[in-house]
């Protein structure tokens, strides 16, 4: 995997006003944007993610500015780190993307760029929600080792073109893509990265990731 240091260093530290509440995020423009993709952690991780760094690297590089940003409060963070109970609270994970998505629409160097979302894990679920709700706003989503069954409810309500990546070793997951995907009328794929795990930890699987979210935003994130 490449290394993080180039895009480190364009990143800049913004806090996220919502409601009561302020979110630290990090956010990145390239100097020509075709798009905002809005990261969306999974459980217990955070705007710090290297995995979604990565991608998200890889995503300016094609011209896409990125947002990663904390769903949770510094409070909230530091109760789950002992309890677990936000973690897995989907709905308050989806509220917290609708409302960093309104705020976002509200920037003036923000608002005229296409949505789409980059969800993993649980965090997949809370996009899916989220994107049940602003139908016309976000334009496409990718799931990477996501949990789409966590949204059933919503996920018949999706519009936006969806690609559901999963390790080819991660077989529960799997399974669980599979069930989702039956319950998604909107254009879909599940995309299977052979001989890899949850995370995508091993040589090169990662990279693969990657540009199937370049690809497929490429594809799908416009404003028509």
């Amino acid at each position: 995997m490449k290394s993080l240091g180039k895009y480190q260093e364009k990143v800049k530290l913004i806090s996220i006003d919502i409601k009561d509440e302020k979110l630290n995020g990090l956010l990145h423009m390239p100097r020509i944007c075709r798009g905002l993709i809005m990261f969306v952690h999974g459980s217990g991780s955070s705007r710090l993610s290297p995995r979604n760094q990565y991608v998200a690297s890889c995503l300016s590089e094609a011209n896409f500015a990125t947002l990663l940003f904390d769903l949770l409060t510094p409070k909230e963070e530091e109760i789950d780190a002992i309890t677990g109970e936000y973690r897995f609270n989907i709905k308050l994970l989806a509220e917290r993307l609708m409302q960093v998505t309104a705020w976002a629409q509200k920037q003036e160097n923000l608002n005229p760029l296409p949505i789409g979302y980059f969800g993993s894990s649980t965090g997949a679920a809370g996009a899916l929600i989220a994107a049940s709700h602003y139908k016309q706003e976000i334009h496409a989503i990718v799931s990477r080792g996501g949990r789409p069954d966590l949204a059933a409810g919503a996920l018949k309500d999706v519009v936006a073109p969806t690609l559901l990546i999963v390790g080819g070793l991660d077989y529960q997951v799997i399974e669980l893509n599979q069930e989702a995907q039956k319950q998604m009328t909107n254009i879909n794929k599940l995309q299977i990265i052979p001989d890899a795990t949850h995370i995508f930890p091993e040589p090169g699987k990662l990279e693969e990731v990657a540009k199937a979210a370049t690809d497929w935003f490429t594809k799908y994130l416009n404003s028509e």
